[in-house]
């Protein structure tokens, strides 16, 4: 074990412009990235200018946002392109598999292309989730029920997010769809065997080798196989999705101010939990009390994890590629046929 401080901490933004206490925070070798939401956009414009003054501050950080399409999407005025929820796209295999294949590809590239014209890495998404009807938070946020026909147009989306130069997030891990309670607000426990979560566990075998790039676990307890949520265990990140599954990418934590984290202790403990299950990034937002706790605690030490090289490594791949310009995006006509092809849905 090492208390050697090591950038792990991904924090929100309270406003859309900078604060003196953000500006700190940016330089600060505990943080690794910025997350972004809708209180931070005005505007486009207002959007570029706070990702550049990021960037001016500390080049190294990971900016990302959750622009998923549908419900979860953090920019979609001024240019960002109201993007259908995944379910849509799912519903259209019924009609032509080849057809939604190459409309989930499409809309990779186009939220990745929109976002990385605006300087932003990540865009959190794919969501892996099976759509069972069950689960009120996820929904029409998952392409399908049927765990072939995710992993089949996941693998285009993700497709689409890597040409346009970004990582895929798959979330979350192992699956959210077999729950009603929803971990923003509560504890989901899921009671399944370990047969039956198998299916949920489909999509990410499928795509361990289709370029999925990072996971994010959810706050779901799976009590049949370890009473922590899935994103403070071992036993989901190192025995299944590391050794079972053979996933090397990154892993992110979900927000650990949720109320599904909640049940693991302070959010001094929640991080550390979580940075020794095997998160390589943890998320605190929406709470700038918590995230000056995790900052203070990891400064002196109070926060123990296993340095690892391979995290940074691991963190470092999810930068963004080269990206178009905002001006020759706009001006694309594969962008315009994109945004056409939305309207007959």
């Amino acid at each position: 074990m090492s208390d050697c401080l090591e950038g792990v901490l991904v924090f929100d933004l309270e406003g859309q412009t900078l604060s003196d206490r953000e500006k700190c925070l940016l330089i600060h070798p505990a943080v690794v990235g910025v997350i972004l939401f809708s209180r931070n956009f005005q505007n486009r414009n207002q959007l570029v200018d706070l990702v550049d003054e990021i960037r001016s501050i500390n080049a190294g950080l990971l900016i990302m946002t959750d622009q998923e399409g549908g419900r979860v999407q953090r920019f979609r005025s001024d240019g960002f392109t109201r993007v259908p929820a995944m379910g849509i796209i799912g519903e259209q295999w019924n009609k032509d598999p080849h057809q939604a294949v190459y409309l989930a590809r499409d809309t990779g590239w186009l939220l990745a292309s929109e976002l990385r014209a605006s300087g932003i890495d990540l865009g959190l998404s794919p969501i892996l989730d099976l759509d069972r009807g069950i689960s009120r938070v996820i929904g029409d946020r998952g392409f399908s029920a049927d765990p072939e026909i995710i992993s089949k147009l996941a693998a285009a989306f993700i497709s689409g997010l890597h040409e346009a130069g970004m990582a895929s997030v798959g979330k979350h891990f192992p699956g959210h769809g077999g729950i009603g309670v929803d971990s923003h607000i509560g504890l989901p426990v899921d009671r399944r065997s370990l047969e039956d979560i198998e299916e949920d566990l489909m999509p990410y075998r499928s795509l361990v080798s289709k370029g999925l790039d990072a996971v994010m676990p959810a706050h779901v307890c799976f009590s049949v196989a370890d009473e922590q949520p899935a994103g403070f265990s071992e036993y989901w990140l190192q025995n299944v999705l590391r050794e079972d599954i053979g996933f090397d990418g990154a892993i992110f934590s979900d927000c650990l101010s949720m109320a599904g984290a909640r049940v693991v202790g302070n959010i001094v403990q929640r991080s550390e939990k979580a940075l020794l299950a095997g998160c390589d990034a943890i998320l605190v937002c929406n709470n700038p009390e918590s995230v000056d706790q995790v900052v203070n605690a990891l400064e002196k030490g109070a926060i123990h994890f296993p340095e690892s090289p391979l995290r940074r490594k691991r963190l470092e791949k999810m930068r963004g590629a080269s990206s178009q310009s905002w001006k020759e995006l706009e001006s694309s006509t594969r962008r315009v046929e994109i945004i056409n092809s939305y309207q007959a849905l």
